[in-house]
């Protein structure tokens, strides 16, 4: 398992399946879980049994672009279903991001249960990438390289730093990871090697991942003082630390302003799927008007540092184990009495009609937020020639894996680390608004 990004790769037979929830936590992150028994039949073993009331669609409508402070989002075709996309311009480091080592590179996921940019090196113009900066290791003085350690694959790369330019905001020096940089030379570690490699954009499913969570960097005060073996390394191949400001960041958490959190905004699409489906990416909270969350009557989490929380689910309490992670691309959470497929490609649910179950969040000072979501036939969806959909799920015991579905119709909140707004307070939060 990833700290860095708790990245959770799970094969659905659609691909990787997104991203989730932080480096630095405060608990260990839980992982997808693939009940394989080499076969594609369902799994419908006896378990506590859930209520079966559909949910209501969430009906928030996302906010609209400004190409300021909100950017587009779009899901459409890419081999893997529920991808958030945005365009990330990058820069010499120092520029204000401007001049001719620019380049705009579409196709970036967003993850917000991740922190940092990360491209892979092909989709990035040669000319823009002699401009960047190396990073080198403060002892050797050797350039850092880092492994991006996920469930099932891992990406291995070096540490450049770019100004990164999103609608008007421009974050500038950020320490960036350049995933299967050619001129790394080194072998990977093997404490990095997990499944497949992710040697090009056609592995993920994007050109690269911007995480945009509640943590500012990648892995935090764990790799300052010691070295961490799936996180920072020389170009050499040998394991070190990273000071804060050398680790891979969160480029939202550096901007001039607007720099508190982010918020996602999906718009609803048909409980049957849709060929693509649109958003918002908003940066800050309550730093103007079209990102206010003060008064909106939003259900406020508090988190642990990783973005996690407590909920409960199935009659069993999960501390510390539910996210909200646009890098996931389907529900993920361990249900028995849903039939579901267990082969070596596939843990999607395959219900033979849609069914409804509820979740319980908790939301600090022993308060509690119940919602709602459904699941339908995942082999039905995924035949559909759909991209988008509200309603995919797949099995994973010991966690609740909120990914892209629920962000369908919803605002979703991320409170920075020590940010603070007037509606959220302190960081880290998240809260979200369904209508």
């Amino acid at each position: 398992m990833r700290q860095l990004a708790w990245i959770i790769v799970a094969t659905l037979g659609l691909g990787l399946a997104g991203c989730g929830g932080g480096g630095g936590s405060d608990t260990p992150a839980p992982t997808a879980t693939n009940t394989s028994n080499g076969t594609n039949t369902p799994v419908n073993s006896p378990s506590v049994s859930s209520s079966n009331t559909l949910a209501v669609d969430a009906s928030a409508v996302p906010a609209a672009v400004n190409s300021t402070n909100a950017i587009p989002v779009t899901v459409s075709a890419t081999g893997i279903q529920n991808q958030p996309m945005v365009s990330v311009t990058l820069c010499a480091p120092g520029t204000n991001a401007t001049g001719a080592t620019c380049t705009t590179i579409p196709n970036v996921l967003v993850d917000t249960g991740s922190y940092g940019l990360r491209l892979f090196r092909s989709v990035i113009p040669s000319a823009t990438f002699a401009a960047l900066g190396a990073v080198n290791d403060t002892g050797s003085g050797l350039p850092l390289a880092e492994c991006a350690d996920f469930v099932s694959a891992y990406g291995w790369g070096t540490v450049h730093t770019a100004d990164v330019k999103l609608g008007t905001e421009i974050a500038g020096s950020v320490p960036i990871h350049v995933m299967a940089d050619s001129a790394l030379t080194a072998s990977v570690p093997s404490a990095c090697v997990t499944g497949t490699y992710l040697s090009a954009p056609t592995a993920l499913g994007a050109n690269g991942i911007i995480g945009i969570g509640v943590n500012k960097q990648d892995c935090g005060s764990g790799c300052v003082n010691t070295p961490q073996d799936q996180f920072y390394y020389t170009n050499a191949g040998n394991v070190t630390t990273a000071t804060l400001s050398q680790q891979v960041t969160n480029p939202a958490t550096m901007f001039a302003q607007d720099n508190n959190g982010v918020i996602l905004e999906m718009a609803q699409v048909a409980d049957s799927g849709s060929t693509t489906a649109t958003g918002t990416l908003v940066f800050g909270i309550d730093t103007q008007s079209n990102n206010g969350l003060n008064g909106t009557g939003a259900t406020l989490i508090p988190t642990v540092s990783g973005g996690n929380f407590t909920a409960s689910f199935n009659g069993a309490t999960l501390f510390n184990g539910a996210f909200l992670d646009s890098g996931s691309s389907a529900l993920f959470f361990g249900d028995l009495t849903i039939p579901h497929a267990s082969s070596s490609n596939s843990s999607l649910y395959i219900p033979t009609a849609t069914v409804g179950r509820t979740a319980t969040l908790f939301t600090g000072n022993s308060g509690t937020a119940t919602v709602g979501f459904n699941i339908a036939n995942g082999f039905t969806l995924s035949a559909s020639g759909n991209n988008a959909f509200n309603d995919l799920g797949a099995y994973s015991s010991g966690t609740l894996d909120f990914g892209l579905p629920f962000f369908y119709g919803r605002h979703v909140y991320y409170g920075f680390t020590g940010a603070t707004s007037t509606g959220g307070g302190t960081g880290p939060y998240v809260a979200y608004v369904s209508n």
